[in-house]
């Protein structure tokens, strides 16, 4: 197994900047750039017509003005919705980025991105093809090599046919029994698990095994350093200015 040429900075900020600005938006992505940080990642789900925008959850109520499953709205509803105002008054506005909109600014902001598949249910296979498609003809040359991953293994799958060249990590929330096994299958070069479930002893198996390992959602700097002295490649946080200091 081998890790390539990825090259990765020890913070990402999660979901942009997460905890300074409404997730997954343009603005939060903004914020995790002007705290300092090099790589963001993002959550990519697609809309009724098979468009890839930036969300979350499988509905849309609780990050926007909206309610209702992301899977049975159009791009053009999905836009007409408030994404910022749940956060914050100066944060009113901000609207649901699609993918193409997302690409665009990290290259004006020259940040690399981990971009998660983040498919509806039903439809893994489908947006993991369409997501790989998208960001293997759209990728800004200026930037480092992207890099997916995914909780559902279909999508990761679907990815790695439509983009094979595309780097994939293997997104578990604990290292279970079959972690190797499905990880190589899916022709994976990191490991991506909840820092809650990591200890000393994974993060060292995860190592010998060749693999870059990162850690989320990392909001806490002793923390951080603990989970850098373990060989934790990077961990993703929503205050990257947190992590950044250490």
């Amino acid at each position: 197994m081998s890790n390539g040429s990825l090259a990765l900075p020890r913070v990402i900020g999660h979901r942009g900047a997460a905890g300074h600005a409404p997730e997954n938006t343009l603005a939060s992505l903004r914020r995790a750039a002007e705290l300092g940080a090099r790589w963001v990642e993002f959550d990519v789900a697609l809309t009724r017509e098979g468009e890839p925008v930036l969300l979350h959850d499988k509905t849309v109520d609780r990050t926007t003005s909206g309610k209702g499953k992301l899977a049975a709205m159009s791009l053009g509803e999905l836009q007409q919705l408030d994404a910022g105002a749940w956060h914050s008054e100066a944060m009113a506005g901000e609207r649901v980025p699609t993918l193409m909109e997302a690409i665009a600014l990290l290259q004006s902001l020259g940040l690399g991105a981990n971009i998660e598949i983040k498919p509806t249910p039903g439809r893994e296979a489908e947006t993991g093809a369409v997501v790989a498609k998208r960001v293997a003809a759209a990728w800004p040359v200026s930037l480092p090599p992207p890099l997916f991953s995914s909780f559902k293994s279909e999508a990761l799958a679907a990815a790695r046919d439509a983009a094979p060249s595309i780097a994939r990590g293997y997104l578990s929330s604990r290292l279970g029994r079959e972690w190797q096994r499905e990880a190589a299958a899916l022709g994976c070069v990191s490991i991506h698990c909840n820092h809650r479930n990591l200890d000393r002893r994974g993060a060292a198996e995860a190592r010998q095994a060749g693999y870059l390992l990162l850690a989320y959602t990392v909001n806490d700097a002793a923390r951080g350093r603990q989970l850098f002295e373990w060989g934790v490649e990077a961990v993703f946080t929503d205050y990257p200015d947190r992590l950044l200091a250490i």
